[in-house]
């Protein structure tokens, strides 16, 4: 991973490349473009994002993308997480082993189809759907779920539905993640509810993730989001994203299956309450 980031930021140094007029960019100079206090803040932003994705296996992209809405324009903070989101998913889905990580993609095949489809779908409307009561009718339920969990009530999904679950929350993911770039919440409730052990959760999570960030890179390519400036706004945060995750990672590895469990219950109550936040702002 570390060879992977080094690569990254000798391609794309930051400011000194990203200072380079780049053709088809649209703009002379992306620092400029961007402001050297907005561009910091969003190295720092994803540092720390990746620093929880490393403890938790998720969250990094709602942490980027809500904190980029505060200083940079909806869609360079959303092409932002988009790079990094890729390179740290294929970290975090492949540190068993290549066979664990097809292992998972063929037990969670359904949900991985479903975000997928519903990703291309929905990402074709990033300009025109109100993310608002989207991420309401997502942060509220999510919230009230992790809650439960936290007090300790069972809502466990009943074994004989875990594939039409999959079906259900995989599209749910999906149908966010076009739009906001955060498709999570839905696998992570899901996870919980089955019971997954630590190793699978982070795992699968890096599978469902790193596929589904595949997708959103290639539907926004196509829809233009990911071109000129943005890339190479993206490319510059993978840096940080993937120093973040290794250190989130050690942290991860001396934790028990409980404190894990504790842990996800809480940043899954806090990711809820922003999404209804991002909401309220977005009127």
């Amino acid at each position: 991973m570390e060879y992977v980031a080094e690569i990254f930021w000798l391609r794309f140094p930051a400011p000194a490349v990203i200072a380079c007029k780049k053709p088809g960019g649209g703009v002379d100079d992306l620092l400029h473009m961007t402001g050297e206090a907005a561009f910091w803040g969003a190295v720092a932003v994803t540092l720390f994002a990746g620093f929880v994705k490393g403890v938790a296996g998720f969250a990094m992209p709602l942490i980027m993308i809500s904190s980029f809405s505060a200083f940079l324009p909806p869609e360079q903070a959303l092409a932002g997480l988009i790079l990094p989101t890729v390179i740290t998913n294929i970290s975090q889905s492949t540190r068993q082993g290549l066979g664990a990580a097809w292992d998972s993609v063929r037990t969670y095949r359904r949900f991985l189809v479903a975000t997928l489809v519903m990703i291309v779908v929905s990402a074709q409307f990033v300009r025109v759907i109100p993310q608002g009561l989207f991420l309401m009718l997502l942060g509220l339920p999510i919230t009230l779920y992790a809650l439960a969990q936290v007090t300790g009530r069972n809502l466990a999904l009943r074994l004989e539905h875990r594939n039409r679950a999959e079906w259900l929350l995989g599209a749910i993911g999906g149908l966010y993640g076009g739009v906001s770039g955060v498709w999570g919440p839905p696998l992570i409730v899901y996870l919980l509810s089955i019971g997954a052990e630590k190793t699978e959760t982070v795992r699968v999570q890096g599978v469902v993730f790193l596929l589904g960030a595949v997708v959103l890179l290639a539907a926004h390519l196509q829809t233009g989001v990911m071109s000129g400036p943005n890339l190479w706004f993206s490319a510059a945060l993978v840096l940080p994203a993937a120093l973040g995750q290794t250190f989130g990672q050690r942290v991860q590895d001396r934790m028990d299956q409980a404190r894990f469990r504790r842990w996800t219950q809480g940043l899954l109550v806090l990711t809820g309450l922003n999404l209804i936040w991002r909401a309220l702002m977005a009127g």
